[in-house]
């Protein structure tokens, strides 16, 4: 096939939602469905033997919560799907944020019981942001919920875009019956799944057929009425608006139960687009370009704690990758031969031949790569949009065992790295080092990881900063001398951007009215070079 024909094929997209939605159950059974696996994990019972495929961390498995992204590659239907599934928990929204810079579409899960949760608003304004097409999938109809009706008109008021349902439950919880596919005009007869696909559905032709009304009663007579009056009251569907993040089609089931997994996962080759042009700041770099382009847009150390390793993975932007080929990093100029790149699905390994824009490649290395690197055969261009958050939340963090300090700043700089915790090293004196975080969770899952994973039993104390700011002047010697008068307040992160540490947002204002000529940041570009303005 022509690099052309191979990137038609492509699907790439995230599953976003807010926790305890069902998201890592619904990527198993997506998994499950797609013939990736033969048996589903259990993701409920926290202690069991499996655990979900995409959960490989062991603090994960402990507590039954995605805390870290991970992706997996299948084939369904001549289709190459790349689904990458994020953390719900709102403490690693930067992560899940980085991801979406990666994906080509969203599938946006909904808890049918709690609606339109917060962290399912703030990462649909980021989706919104980067007109990124929605699918949207309301899990849980075997328990008791919210009417459908009440839950369109929930989304509607959330999204602000058109919501089309292109299926319809018929009862729920106790009484939940199936699902009427709106567009192929028949009912999928619920039947309460396992861990395995079934082997075939009960389908009932037609919305008017006698049967249904007989066979289920009252309870197919209501949803019949609801999905007339939907039908009637909602625009048509339309594939331009959906891929211009105008439209979000709707489908409803039970992930757990193995229901409505088959029309979602129809829908993801059927709807969600191709790999499309990646804005860079030189240009705009199209998909089908004869020549190599990815960008690092995550990085994870430890996957493999056994062998210490560290992968970065790359959205291969324009191209096809081949083994052994030698690529340039931009941000050095330095060239890599990759011989050893994989391909993932979830902790499981491939070594990959060949791979095409929209593909997610895992590359081993040992520090060379970081978190928004460029490689290319040749070319220096830089893609935009990776951002880092200033952090809400700090904590000092010292070792228990001095002798075992080394290892400290080497689980911290690599955990830094890949944006699992901002690090920040404080200009005065050695003091000890500084964590960032969003959220309280982040802090208890680095201090886990660097236990279980580096060996190191770390203290983390409260700090008495609690706002950042990354700093710049249009003229340096301003910088300079900010810095020497501010020393007890300056720290440097992980790429060496200086950041403004105050111990309240009144120091903070204070600080800017004093010194105007400096500019105080609360987001900063992956290259630490690249601020936008706060």
């Amino acid at each position: 096939m022509s690099i052309s024909q191979e990137v038609a094929r492509r699907r790439t997209f995230a599953i976003i939602s807010h926790p305890d939605a069902g998201k890592t159950t619904l990527t198993e059974k997506l998994l499950l469905f797609a013939g990736a696996i033969q048996i589903a994990g259990s993701v409920k019972a926290r202690k069991a033997a499996r655990h979900a495929s995409s959960d490989w961390m062991s603090i994960e498995q402990q507590r039954g919560i995605s805390v870290a992204s991970s992706v997996m590659q299948v084939e369904y239907r001549d289709c190459v799907i790349n689904l990458l599934d994020t953390p719900g928990h709102q403490d690693f929204s930067e992560d899940t944020y980085r991801v979406l810079t990666a994906v080509d579409a969203a599938l946006m899960v909904i808890d049918a019981a709690n609606g339109v949760e917060p962290q399912t608003e703030r990462l649909l304004q980021v989706c919104r942001a980067r007109n990124t097409p929605i699918i949207t999938f309301i899990n849980k109809l075997d328990r008791e919920v919210q009417e459908p009706l009440d839950l369109i008109s929930e989304l509607e008021a959330h999204l602000d875009m058109d919501v089309i349902p292109l299926a319809w439950p018929v009862g729920m919880g106790r009484n939940f019956k199936g699902v009427f596919d709106i567009q192929r005009n028949h009912m999928r007869v619920f039947k309460a799944g396992q861990d395995r696909k079934p082997n075939e559905d009960e389908i009932i032709s037609e919305l008017n057929n006698p049967i249904l009304e007989e066979r289920f009663g009252s309870t197919f007579a209501d949803a019949k009425e609801e999905i007339e009056l939907v039908s009637e009251a909602s625009v048509p569907f339309s594939i331009s608006e959906f891929l211009k993040g105008k439209q979000t089609p709707v489908f409803f089931g039970s992930a757990i139960n193995n229901f409505g997994v088959q029309e979602v996962l129809d829908a993801l080759v059927d709807m969600a687009p191709p790999p499309g042009p990646r804005n860079a700041i030189e240009r705009d770099v199209m998909p089908d370009e004869k020549k190599f382009t990815g960008m690092v847009f995550k990085v994870q150390a430890n996957m493999d704690p056994a062998h210490r390793d560290r992968v970065a993975f790359v959205r291969v932007s324009s191209g096809r990758f081949e083994r052994g080929m030698r690529l340039r990093i931009a941000r050095t100029g330095k060239d890599i031969r990759l011989n050893n790149v994989v391909s993932f699905l979830s902790q499981r390994r491939d070594i990959l031949e060949q791979a095409y824009a929209g593909d997610v490649i895992g590359i081993p290395n040992h520090g060379v790569l970081q978190l928004g690197d460029v490689l290319t055969e040749g070319e220096t261009i830089h893609f935009t949009g990776l951002p880092f958050f200033a952090p809400e939340l700090f904590q000092a963090v010292e070792v228990k065992d001095p002798l075992r300090s080394k290892q400290l700043r080497t689980g911290l700089k690599q955990l830094g790295e890949e944006g699992a915790i901002q690090v920040f090293r404080p200009q005065a004196g050695a003091g000890s080092l500084l964590l960032g975080a969003i959220g309280q969770l982040q802090f208890e899952v680095v201090a886990e990881r660097l236990a279980s994973e580096y060996g190191v039993d770390a203290m983390l104390m409260p700090s008495r900063y609690n706002v950042a700011r990354w700093i710049t002047a249009d003229e340096p010697k301003e910088l300079e001398k900010f810095i020497r008068s501010n020393q007890s307040n300056i720290a440097y992160d992980v790429v060496d951007a200086p950041a403004f540490l105050a111990t309240s947002s009144a120091h903070l204002r204070v600080t800017q009215d004093l010194y105007p000529s400096i500019k105080f940041h609360n987001m900063r570009e992956h290259s630490g070079q690249v601020f936008n303005e706060s």
